[in-house]
């Protein structure tokens, strides 16, 4: 990760790009310990271990993702964002509109919570 001296809203650009290098270990150095991670539609993952179970299993069921953030706004801690999250799955990318709600502290996220339709990441 880049220095502990970027704002929240550069902490949540970075930590958005690093997704498409689709390297688990460097997503994880963006994570407090305690941090919480909840998708809105699934259970919270709580602390880096649970955390890095989440993000491992999607990363082991695409072969890339990429995070396009269309709109940020920062205030403090606190960062929202609208993105369009890209999953190839297969043949098939699946294209999810996304808002997300970040809240850093000491340099690094603490919470993340994601809110999308779940009907869309399924295809039902």
């Amino acid at each position: 990760m880049e220095s502990s001296e970027n704002t929240p809203d550069e902490i949540v650009r970075l930590f958005c790009d690093a997704w498409s290098e689709g390297k688990l270990d460097k997503i994880m150095e963006f994570f407090a310990e305690d941090a919480i991670y909840h998708n809105i539609p699934m259970e919270p993952a709580a602390g880096k271990d649970d955390i890095r179970l989440v993000i491992e299993g999607f990363l082991s069921m695409t072969s890339s993702i990429e995070f396009k953030i269309i709109h940020q706004v920062a205030s403090k801690e606190i960062v929202m964002n609208e993105r369009i999250d890209t999953l190839a799955i297969g043949d098939n990318p699946v294209r999810l509109p996304v808002a997300g709600i970040f809240e850093i502290g000491n340099g690094l996220i603490t919470k993340w919570r994601d809110y999308f339709d779940m009907a869309q990441f399924t295809g039902a």
